[in-house]
């Protein structure tokens, strides 16, 4: 009976870890705009202004959320076509437009736009907050 117990537990963990796996691949496999995306809007009234994008790409169809200091709003509809993305946001008072491309992994040479006439540029590059600066370096040791 025991051995009939582990021989079952291996069967389902082993299967939880080629779940896991295989969910894993099919994330990554979402495209090259999919994923997190920290932002930078240059031109603004407010000055420059973080932002952070949440991507996913099926084929060419993007779909996600965008964050920043002002509030958080689902994408209206995006694209990402010839190495070009163009996102529509529908922010209640204006709608917005970014477009960028995407060059060595980085989102580059962007423009936005609102209905009200501002615009402006962004940047943006994929991962963790590129803003935020890291950690200093911890003090050399003194020779003694």
């Amino acid at each position: 009976m025991k051995r009939s117990t582990l021989i079952l537990t291996l069967a389902l963990v082993t299967l939880a870890f080629a779940a896991a796996a295989v969910a894993q691949e099919k994330k990554a496999a979402g495209g090259p705009v999919a994923g997190t995306w920290t932002c930078t809007a240059h031109g603004g009234p407010n000055g420059d202004m973080p932002f952070t994008l949440y991507l996913e790409q099926q084929n060419e169809s993007v779909t996600g959320s965008i964050s920043s200091p002002l509030g958080d709003t689902d994408i209206g509809s995006a694209t990402f076509t010839g190495g070009k993305l163009e996102i529509h946001i529908n922010g209640g008072d204006e709608n917005y437009t970014l477009t960028a491309k995407l060059d060595a992994g980085a989102l580059t040479g962007g423009e936005w736009s609102a209905d009200g006439g501002e615009k402006g540029t962004w940047d943006g590059k994929k991962g963790t907050d590129a803003a935020t600066p890291a950690p200093a370096a911890a003090p050399a040791a003194k020779p003694q």
